[in-house]
């Protein structure tokens, strides 16, 4: 089986998650910290509106699967919506991160607006980045290695976005955070609109979707007895949760905890060493399988955080923090992009048992929703713990606090790390099905051409 893709089209497909990095990563690091510190909401306040987003989440994103397996257009399933939503996606993500002078209950309802109709867009304008995978190529290996290149694009996103962040909202707001944050943000924005352009311009998709029309509903049919699709939700809803809990707690754990404030650049740019196993990945999956390189990858996350906790054990070390943090940093590459990968094969799983067809909405649900669903809780989760424990933003904080944000920073990401574990080790009997899965659906599309 050969289906190799060209370079230009690895780079377009790794451009996609750039492009949505760059507006994604600002909102998933830093609102938090945004809400409390800089827009003068309260913690509690802030997890609650995370949670409400998420709330939407749980509708918008079987909505946008349906829509994407109803667009039928000359440019296919899902490259138009590159073209379609990058301009007003990057607008919100724009007005996310205003400071409009309103009152307290309006500021809240702006603060929640902006950031669900950003958060609802990105599910827009994200599921058809994996959801394409499946359409440019049949061959598994290369949905890995496309996967690879997919990474690379959003750790440089990432990369991107911790390193000059914070020194450019400094830089833009001369020591007024409100609006460095409003001048830098629009920078990441349109960054945002070209990259997605681009992968517009050089993705195509090959890979024929089912030819019977699909009713309303009857892309959920897929779904049904697809369990290498409920493995895949279960232990990235648990792994987003717990990521993100990890780097929203950064700029809190840095500036009170370990007094280190001006590490928290560093802390989160470490991201982009996650590639070092990010590259060896199509070479692990041919030594092992995708399943025990999936599991490793989670466990060495795991591993991260206990040595964390053992800096912080000994009188805040820093040098041992950032060496868990690394170590985290290093595993997470593998265990955010096997899910992205297995995922098309579950798509293929779900019409090789039922003739159903719906890369948009198990990717709208498998991908996105979890991605962002475990953003908002991730988010939230520690917003609360805090709250409960008495903090407040800009002033010394008390041992509850500081105890509230060492929770928030290692065990709460720690516990759903290892949560993520469990439905992976039942992966391996869909895995050992894959060939016979493709071979199979490759004999029915060669019935239905002819």
């Amino acid at each position: 089986m050969e289906n190799k893709t060209t370079y230009t089209t690895r780079f377009s497909y790794a451009a996609s998650d750039v492009a949505g990095q760059l507006v994604f990563c600002f909102v998933s690091f830093y609102l938090l910290y945004f809400y409390t510190d800089v827009y003068g909401l309260s913690a509690g306040t802030a997890g609650t509106i995370l949670l409400i987003a998420r709330f939407v989440d749980a509708v918008d994103a079987p909505v946008w699967g349906i829509i994407f397996e109803k667009t039928n257009s000359r440019w296919g399933k899902s490259r138009p919506w590159f073209l379609w939503l990058c301009g007003p996606f990057a607008l919100f993500g724009v007005l996310t991160f205003l400071t409009p002078d309103l009152g307290h209950t309006a500021k809240i309802a702006y603060a929640a607006i902006t950031y669900i109709a950003c958060s609802v867009l990105y599910t827009g304008i994200n599921t058809p980045v994996t959801s394409i995978l499946s359409a440019l190529t049949t061959n598994p290996q290369e949905r890995v290695t496309l996967t690879c290149w997919r990474m690379y694009g959003s750790k440089l996103g990432v990369l991107l976005v911790n390193l000059t962040a914070f020194k450019m909202i400094a830089w833009l707001g001369a020591g007024d955070d409100r609006r460095g944050f409003m001048l830098a943000m629009p920078i990441y924005a349109a960054g945002t609109i070209l990259l997605y352009l681009l992968a517009f311009r050089n993705l195509r998709e090959v890979v024929p979707s089912e030819h019977q029309p699909q009713s309303l509903l009857g892309s959920f049919g897929a779904i049904r007895g697809n369990w290498p699709w409920f493995i895949i939700v279960a232990s990235s809803l648990c792994f987003w949760i717990a990521f993100i809990a990890r780097v929203s707690t950064v700029p809190y754990f840095f500036e009170y905890t370990l007094h280190r404030k001006d590490l928290i650049p560093l802390a989160n740019s470490l991201d982009f060493i996650s590639l070092g196993t990010v590259f060896f990945l199509p070479w692990f999956c041919r030594w092992t399988s995708k399943r025990n390189v999936w599991l490793g990858g989670l466990l060495g996350l795991v591993i991260g955080q206990l040595i964390v906790y053992l800096g912080v054990a000994q009188d805040n070390s820093v040098p041992l923090v950032m060496a868990g943090w690394t170590v985290g940093f290093l595993a997470s590459g593998v265990a955010m992009a096997m899910p992205f990968s297995v995922l098309s094969e579950s798509v293929d799983y779900g019409e090789w048992k039922t003739g159903i067809r719906a890369a948009g909405l198990l990717t709208a649900i498998g991908a996105a929703f979890c991605l962002k669903a475990g953003a908002g809780l991730g988010a939230a989760l520690p917003a609360w713990i805090m709250q409960a424990a008495g903090y407040r933003p800009n002033v010394a904080q008390g041992a509850a606090a500081l105890h509230a944000i060492e929770i928030g920073l290692i065990w709460l990401p720690a516990a759903f790390f290892t949560l993520s574990m469990v439905p992976v080790l039942f992966y391996r009997k869909y895995e050992l099905l894959e060939p016979r899965i493709q071979a199979e659906l490759a004999a029915r599309r060669g019935r239905d051409a002819s």
